[in-house]
This record gives structure tokens, sequence and C-alpha cells, in this order.
């Protein structure tokens, strides 16, 4: 195998929220997951695979978005690699900004999009006649369009199963390229976990009143990744932000865990929001869903005024500029 497959396998990198008040407005949505296969389930990206029985709401416009499978590309391509989500509108407001800020970012690259969970591109497909690429689809295309430099970048939000399978699944292809690079996904160093941080920060200021207790939820995975959740609130913690909390869906901190936490100090409100690449259906449903056992009602059961937003972690510009410099360094390993 040729020397860029050193390239790739030297570059194993990690995996990788329109306001919606539980009654406010909603800038777009998606669907999400849980951990394991790349094909079925998702960590941090909010995308569940979506039910197979008739949607009863809106996912927004699926013309709007750009599916980014066009031939005739050039020499460089930059793949951008995501789970995925059925939501039209979140889709476009989150992944769609990614992929737009990269095109503006590398003109010299042609920005194509792929997306791991087949059963979201199938849903995707049959119901508005889209058809996005899943990685397969999308290196054989880079193949077909006699691509000579591919850059993956990632919209993952942390090193996972999901993405050591994406990693193996690549380097099949690392022959037909003359150079090819991964880069790294969102949470990867420490200079990663601080400017999460702050953009988390910042970007909720306006509810930072001493009375209100602002929770992050994540998805979760039983695999050690599942310890940048924690590292995420003990650097909140540590810096003084001890009205906010981080928990998952899947794994631990709970929601329980999130509760008693949030029992301990006075607070008279809570503000929910997904700690994911987009807000799928674990943020309409498991955060923000009017049924017994969401988020939302756990914290209005024990007696809190609950306001939810809906919006993905692709929607905050901070957050984008992480991924643009992330494929930058990806970029630069071509030619050390």
């Amino acid at each position: 195998m040729k020397k860029l497959t050193a390239v790739l396998l030297t570059l194993s990198v990690t995996m990788t929220m329109l306001l919606a008040g539980c009654g406010s407005t909603s800038s777009g949505t998606t669907s999400d997951t849980g951990s394991g296969s790349a094909n079925t389930s998702a960590v941090g990206s909010g995308e569940a695979a979506p039910a197979e029985d008739e949607e009863n709401y809106d996912t927004g416009d699926a013309s709007l978005d750009n599916a980014r499978n066009q031939d005739n590309i050039g020499d460089n391509e930059l793949l951008v690699l995501s789970f995925g989500t059925s939501f039209n509108d979140s889709r476009r407001l989150n992944i769609g900004a990614i992929e737009n800020d990269l095109e503006k970012a590398f003109p010299d690259y042609s920005v194509r999009r792929g997306f791991t969970a087949n059963i979201v591109i199938d849903h995707i497909q049959k119901r508005d006649g889209v058809k996005i690429d899943d990685v397969d689809e999308a290196m054989n295309r880079a193949v077909d369009n006699n691509v000579k430099n591919l850059v993956i970048q990632p919209t993952h939000l942390m090193n996972g199963l999901e993405y050591a399978e994406l990693e193996e699944q690549v380097a099949q292809y690392a022959d037909a390229f003359d150079k090819i690079a991964i880069g790294k996904p969102l949470l990867t160093s420490e200079e990663d976990f601080k400017r999460v941080e702050q953009a988390l920060v910042d970007w909720t200021s306006e509810y930072d009143d001493g009375e209100t207790a602002i929770c992050f939820m994540g998805h979760g995975t039983e695999a050690e990744s599942n310890e940048v959740y924690q590292k995420m609130q003990d650097l909140l913690t540590a810096d003084g932000h001890e009205n906010y909390f981080v928990g998952t869906v899947e794994a631990s901190p709970s929601l329980d865990d999130v509760l008693a936490r949030v029992k301990t100090g006075s607070y008279k409100r809570v503000v929910l929001e997904p700690l994911m690449v987009v807000a799928g259906d674990h943020a309409n449903n498991d955060m923000a869903g009017d049924e017994e056992g969401s988020w939302k009602t756990t914290f209005e059961d024990a007696g809190y005024e609950v306001t939810c937003l809906l919006r993905g972690l692709g929607e905050n510009e901070e957050i984008r500029k992480i991924y643009v410099e992330h494929a930058q360094a990806a970029m630069d390993s071509l030619n050390p």
C-alpha cells in the first residue's frame, strides 16, 4: 500500500442547536440514535433511526438543502461525513452550515457529503426523493471523479465506536488516491474542550441569571469515549459555571444524576439544550417531549419552569470554526 496509507492511519482521529422553548420557536430539528454500528446509530450527532410509522410532524423543506453529490469536481475533494438526520431543516441548519463554512474556507476543494447511517439515507430518499451518499458511495464517487487529494472531515463529537468503523472503511480506499487524510472530531484536544465550553457558555449567557440551571443533554455511549461528558462537566464546574450541568440519554451522567445535582441548588428555572451536532429525535422527544419521562416533564414534575432550546451545535459559529481548523490540519498533513 502506498505511503498515503500511513498518512491515513497515523492521522487516527476521534469522532464525532433557532430557539424552541417548550412552547417557544423552533429553528429546525432532526432525529437521533444510540451508539454502536455506523449504519444504525450515532454518538453525539443527535440523530436516531426514523420510525417506520407515518410521521405526524413537519421536518422542513428538503429542496432547501444541498445533498452535495455532484460529479466533475476536480482534483481536490473535502468529504464531510456525518451520521445524518432525516429532519430537513436541521440537516440544512447544522450539517449544511458546517459544510458551507468548510466550502468558504477551502475554495480549492470541492465539498461533498456522506452519511454513515443508511437507515437515515433510505428514509430521506423514500420520503423526499433526495439521495444522499453513504460512505462507500461517497468514496466510490470520489474515485470515479478521479479525485487525487481527498480530505475527510467527520462532524462527530468525539472518538468512539463509529469512528473506528469509519476509519477502517475509509482505509480500504487509500490506494485509490494520491493523498488522503482524515480530520479530527470536535472534542479532541484540551483546547477543543475549552473552546467548546466557552461557546456553550456564551450561547446561553442570556439565561445565566443565578436562578436558572442550564442543562445540556448528550447522547451517551457505553464506550470509553463517554468520559467526554463528565470531562465537560468538570471543566464547567472548575471554571465557576456551577449552574451548568451535563447529562446523557443513554449513559452516565443520567437524567436522574442531573436532576439530583440541580436539586442541590436554589434554582427556579431550568433550560434544556442538546449537546449534539444536530437537534434530533432525542432532543425533540427525550429532551423536549411531552411524554412522561422526558427531561422536560421530569423537571416540570419536580417544580421547575422549563425552557427547551432545540438547536444543534452545528448552528454555532464558534463550533463550526473548530471543524474548519481540524480540516485545515488534515490538509496540512498532506504536505508535511
